[in-house]
């Protein structure tokens, strides 16, 4: 069994096929999947959805790209991650690949983020797009090792994994790692221990091959533990023993 990471099923192009996706999870052995939030205003919508459906879990966080609306607190994120069905903080981080300028309200934003995981004890989703070094450096200076969590999407280099999983993060491959030209992600995939890797679709976006170019859905998970296995040299039942075992290890998830 397959577990998809990361996905936002509330999103209007799945959410509208929702009856389908969720059978195509089960056909292609997708136990579960973790929806996760971007906006605190589509929050109740990414939680009715865990709430309605027993395989599906959520997160509660603000995506880095998200400018001029409401920032979230430590004490509110906290507050909503009381319900059973949050087991993660996030997605949070940085992005400085959309944005430019001032981006020090993005920080605060992250560093709100991780200490709302450590006051409520759960881990943290993390986004990071040219990013890595302030990233690593807030992680260290809020002290995220404490609860840990997943570098999500994981697109950086063998250093950088090493130092997240130093502060006790685990790594995520998504459907990036099929493409022709992820030659270092890759290899990322080759190092590092099975234990500390997850997968992942963040669909709707991100399709692996052989469904590049089209809506992703977190049946396509299947194909992101596939090409681990074939660059491991290891059975695909291998990796998606390892990855769900990751999982529940990481989210404490029932």
């Amino acid at each position: 069994m397959f577990i998809d990471s990361h996905c936002h099923l509330d999103f209007p192009d799945l959410a509208s096929n929702l009856d389908e996706l969720l059978l195509n999870m089960q056909e292609n052995k997708v136990k579960n999947a973790l929806c996760v939030s971007v906006k605190l205003e589509d929050f109740p919508r990414v939680l009715a959805l865990a709430e309605a459906h027993d395989n599906l879990y959520a997160s509660v966080g603000v995506h880095p790209d998200y400018e001029n609306i409401e920032e979230p607190q430590a004490e509110t994120l906290v507050k909503l991650a009381e319900h059973s069905k949050v087991i993660a903080i996030g997605e949070t981080g940085l992005d400085y690949f959309r944005l430019a300028g001032d981006l020090e309200w993005q920080r605060e934003r992250f560093r709100q983020h991780i200490r709302a995981s450590r006051q409520s004890n759960k881990p943290l989703i993390i986004h990071t797009r040219s990013a890595a070094e302030d990233t690593l450096r807030i992680m260290a200076e809020e002290r995220a090792d404490q609860v840990g969590g997943v570098m999500h999407c994981f697109t950086e280099s063998w250093e950088v994994a090493q130092k997240a999983i130093e502060m006790n993060f685990y790594i995520s491959f998504s459907g990036i790692v099929t493409f022709k030209n992820a030659v270092a992600l890759k290899d990322v995939a080759q190092k590092i221990q099975l234990d500390r890797m997850l997968i992942e679709t963040d669909s709707p976006y991100l399709a692996p091959v052989p469904h590049r170019g089209k809506m992703n859905q977190p049946a396509y998970v299947l194909h992101v533990a596939e090409e681990i296995a074939k660059l491991r040299g290891i059975s695909v039942e291998e990796v998606a023993a390892a990855t769900s075992h990751n999982f529940f290890n990481l989210f404490k998830a029932a």
